[in-house]
């Protein structure tokens, strides 16, 4: 039975999913498409975002193994958050690019990942563009004419960033030198200071002096910039912020003081979103178990280890999704071959041959096949869905589409390369020393 989500489904959005799975990649948009077991976390989701969209703030932790599907999670829970009109960014954490110790470094990875339902990333200077105008078209409103505009503006601008400028007085500062570069046609100046807003480093002197700003943003003034974002996002019409810190595992591999740093960080955030201090903000953060349960991770300090403590003991079909943390429990044999079948409805809605695809690659190909990847990774088919999508839609249905004599039962063999795995994908292939495995069926 073909699935009624492939019907009704654009081609460029399906065109786009599946490109990213023949990549084995996780798709960056249409990720409802292809969800599959998520439905038990929706109501409580949607109603976190919701208030989120009211005016509340949200932090979430999201616990899984490899595998699991914690990237598909966040950018499926993203598309959730954009349909609500929030603006999206997805940051890796990372030693070396975007360490959570510094926190100006996690706003300014933020601003240049920053999309919305309109704009790509970086969204930041369309967000701002928006902004001056909503405040214009208020000050018109209001009953400002044509030559008071510009001073009803600053005050408006003044009004809208009281509290932001309590704690960075620089961030309603930079937006002042951004609005009078553009009215001087000073594209370059302009440019430079809204960069400076987004934290980057080394913009010209010249610039931050006609702004009236000076030096690069540190750690503490990040959360006040933050704030500001928050504040021109929705009074330009979004009604949210939805941020992800992605893979916050790798801190387990870091310099004993630099973890230590980072986990107090993370601390800090979390208590500042549950303070109120960032209405319309949604932080989700990701890990390994291992990271939430271990000594070099979340329980390295009492403190973080307490704000995140959640129950875990019972049978995952209970877990509460409104908790702090979140467990994703990965796919099962059934659940990946479920997905598959997904993808194979997927595809046959917008293949040349869509009959000759349902009749070769049927529900019980597509289970040994899922059933034959996970075998090539030690039998772990939890970390197994990457690899399994990427063979279906690569080397399966997409010979079947092309070629009117291919039989995957005949004519293909499963065969995964250690080029094409992951690392971790890699030490299980090497664990079950299989070079190649043939799908006798």
């Amino acid at each position: 039975m073909t699935d009624p989500r492939s019907s009704a489904v654009s081609a460029v959005r399906r065109r786009t999913a599946i490109d990213a799975l023949r990549r084995g990649a996780v798709p960056e948009s249409g990720l409802d498409l292809l969800a599959t077991g998520l439905d038990r976390f929706e109501s409580a989701l949607d109603a976190e975002l919701d208030a989120v969209a009211s005016g509340a703030s949200v932090f979430k932790a999201v616990r899984g193994e490899y595998g699991s599907g914690k990237t598909f999670f966040t950018r499926w829970l993203g598309e959730r958050a954009k349909q609500r009109n929030f603006a999206v960014a997805e940051i890796q954490v990372s030693e070396t690019e975007t360490p959570l110790h510094k926190l100006e470094t996690v706003y300014r990875r933020l601003t240049e990942r920053l999309s919305t339902s309109s704009f790509p990333p970086s969204a930041l200077r369309p967000v701002v563009d928006a902004w001056f105008y909503a405040l214009e078209e208020d000050a018109l409103a209001a009953g400002a004419d044509e030559d008071e505009l510009s001073g009803a503006v600053e005050q408006l601008l003044a009004a809208r960033l009281t509290e932001v400028s309590r704690h960075a007085p620089s961030f309603a500062a930079a937006l002042r030198g951004y609005r009078s570069a553009l009215a001087e046609g000073d594209e370059p100046t302009a440019a430079a200071v809204l960069a400076w807003l987004g934290g980057q480093p080394h913009v010209a002197a010249a610039a931050r002096r006609s702004a009236g700003v000076r030096g690069d943003l540190d750690h503490f003034g990040a959360l006040g910039f933050l704030q500001g974002l928050l504040t021109v996002l929705r009074d330009s019409g979004h009604r949210g912020l939805f941020v992800v810190l992605d893979e916050v595992e790798t801190l387990q591999r870091v310099r004993s003081d630099a973890r230590d740093k980072a986990l107090n960080a993370l601390r800090q955030l979390i208590d500042e979103v549950h303070s109120g201090r960032f209405p319309g903000l949604y932080l989700v953060i990701t890990g390994t178990p291992a990271f939430y349960d271990g000594q070099q991770g979340v329980q390295r300090l009492a403190p973080l280890a307490q704000r995140l403590a959640t129950d875990f003991t019972t049978d995952p079909r209970f877990d509460n999704p409104r908790a702090v943390q979140l467990r994703l429990s990965g796919f099962t044999q059934d659940s990946l071959t479920g997905l598959g079948i997904t993808i194979r409805d997927l595809y046959a809605t917008g293949a040349s041959a869509p009959d000759r695809i349902k009749a070769l690659a049927d529900d019980a190909y597509v289970a040994d096949l899922a059933q034959a990847v996970g075998g090539t990774l030690g039998g772990k088919v939890g970390v197994a869905p990457r690899l399994f999508l990427k063979k279906l839609v690569g080397d399966v249905l997409d010979r079947i589409d092309q070629f009117e004599d291919f039989d995957p039962r005949q004519h293909y063999r499963l065969t995964v390369a250690g080029s094409e795995l992951t690392a971790v994908e890699r030490n299980l292939a090497a664990a079950s020393s299989a070079d190649g495995i043939d799908l006798e069926l």
